[in-house]
């Protein structure tokens, strides 16, 4: 896939690729094209909930617009606005927020945050955000394999921002957007770590998930409803114990981190003034 769809050169561990199924991407980003296996010494992520914890999001989601209805056409009509947006800035910026391998994607909210996040300097975050990309991911799957909903590309014919991925993602539920449900959760665990930067960082949770639309690989109903199991699984991290002293360490992390003057080693302007552009009928 050409970023989550699209996950670029590093690879995940088995369990990160078995949680990812439900998003998909090529072996380049991530996807149905499976890495190759880690070596069994190697200390890969897991999520924090075990398999009863998860959100089920059959229970927790209605079926997705159905044929001849308003919600359809109004995802048509987003659909119909992300596709001129393609060869802009902001198509660009889409396809590097479809890269959801580590150490790619623990930067995807550094702006918003104003530090950088890696193993350097923020080790337990970074992690927090590995871990907790299981979880939200795994919230999806349920509703995902019911549905089977085929994607936009699937639909209209235009090619995505990750060519390379979308062979594995015709494979994969449309219904909700696992990316979405990823994106919303770290917005919400950010926004707790640092209440004081909440605004910018809810409100690049919200750009993540509408470049799912700019990609082509997503409808509005998808993004949406994604948000939501995003936050379902967030409220389940909550009574984790692992998850609560990650949180608690990861708010240290930032706030030496800040102390220190360091920042982002990523264009946040030039990332900003491309996010300005959205679809015009996206709510």
């Amino acid at each position: 896939m050409a970023r989550f769809p699209e996950f670029r050169a590093t690879r995940l561990s088995a369990l990160l690729v078995l949680a990812l199924a439900g998003c998909t991407t090529s072996t380049a980003r991530q996807g149905e094209a499976a890495p190759a296996q880690p070596p069994a010494s190697a200390a890969w992520p897991t999520g924090y909930l075990d398999a009863a914890s998860i959100p089920d999001s059959l229970a927790l989601i209605p079926a997705p617009p159905a044929d001849g209805s308003a919600g359809l056409a109004l995802d048509q009509a987003v659909n119909r606005e992300a596709l001129a947006l393609r060869g802009t800035p902001r198509f660009v910026q889409a396809g590097r927020d479809a890269d959801l391998s580590f150490p790619a994607g623990a930067g995807h909210f550094a702006c918003a945050v104003g530090v950088p996040i890696d193993t350097q300097h923020t080790p337990h975050l970074y992690r927090l955000l590995q871990r907790s990309l299981i979880d939200a991911s795994a919230a999806t799957k349920a509703a995902k394999h019911h549905y089977q909903r085929p994607r936009p590309f699937m639909v209209n014919g235009q090619p995505t921002c990750a060519p390379g991925d979308e062979a594995g993602l015709r494979k994969n539920g449309s219904y909700p957007s696992g990316h979405t449900s990823i994106g919303w959760a770290w917005a919400l665990i950010l926004s707790e770590i640092d209440p004081a930067h909440a605004d910018a960082i809810q409100a690049r949770g919200r750009s993540y998930s509408e470049s799912r639309l700019v990609c082509n690989v997503h409808w509005q109903s998808d993004i949406l409803e994604g948000r939501f199991t995003g936050a379902a699984a967030v409220a389940r991290l909550h009574a984790n114990p692992a998850f609560q002293a990650d949180l608690a360490a990861a708010r240290s992390e930032i706030a030496a981190a800040r102390a220190q003057g360091l920042s982002p080693d990523r264009d946040c302007a030039a990332e900003a003034e491309a996010l300005k552009t959205r679809p015009a009928s996206a709510l």
